[in-house]
């Protein structure tokens, strides 16, 4: 496997590979399927915006999970289905920070916390970018969290879903302030942990080559 590929499990599971197999029959790009991804972060985000209640919550869920999914079926038809492009890796990269930016923003004008929302997606998309460049000066790209995409996704799509049990019973959005402010520090955390690991790297190539 690409050692600069984001290891996921259900690669290899045969819902994953029917989906791909029929994807690939039906002439769909993985370029495309990239692009499908912020529509469905658009739509997950603008609904809990509207609606920050049940429906909307429940919503937003499905557009997060839908955006999951384009990011595993790109990945697949491009390698497993042998379609990649020579601009796949733009395709690969950019729609994921802006659906990434889209869906944290979402959350915090969904509660009133604009700044904080800004704050934590400008946090999510340095993690890319300390992987990048890790990738970039010749190191193999980390994918550690504790804050990484996957990461921030799964607590995000548990706040909506438990915040639709909480505006009912008690009324209010505390547990999705918590998912907001957990996903800012855990990103940041990130940032310094993937950080320390491209020093880490460096210094032990530099041993290795002394």
């Amino acid at each position: 496997m690409d050692d600069n590929r984001r290891p996921i499990k259900a690669r290899s599971s045969g819902w994953a590979k029917r989906i791909t197999d029929t994807l690939v029959k039906k002439d769909v790009s993985p370029n495309q399927i990239s692009v499908a991804s912020i529509g469905f972060a658009l739509a997950g985000a603008l609904a809990l915006i509207i609606d920050n209640g049940v429906l909307g919550s429940i919503c937003c869920a499905v557009g997060i999970q839908l955006r999951l999914l384009c990011n595993l079926l790109d990945g697949m038809v491009a390698i497993e289905g042998g379609k990649k492009s020579d601009i796949g890796s733009l395709y690969n990269e950019f729609p994921d920070r802006i659906a990434d930016s889209v869906l944290i923003v979402g959350l915090g004008y969904a509660i009133g916390y604009a700044d904080l929302g800004w704050f934590a997606a400008l946090a999510a998309a340095l993690t890319a970018y300390v992987r990048v460049f890790g990738g970039s000066i010749g190191l193999k790209q980390s994918f550690m969290g504790p804050m990484a995409k996957q990461h921030r996704m799964a607590l995000m799509t548990a706040g909506v879903l438990l915040n639709a049990v909480e505006v009912v019973v008690y009324a209010t959005h505390y547990l999705l302030l918590l998912t907001l402010v957990v996903i800012a520090i855990g990103s940041a955390a990130t940032c310094a942990t993937r950080t320390l690991a491209i020093s880490r790297q460096l210094k032990e190539a530099g041993h290795v080559d002394q």
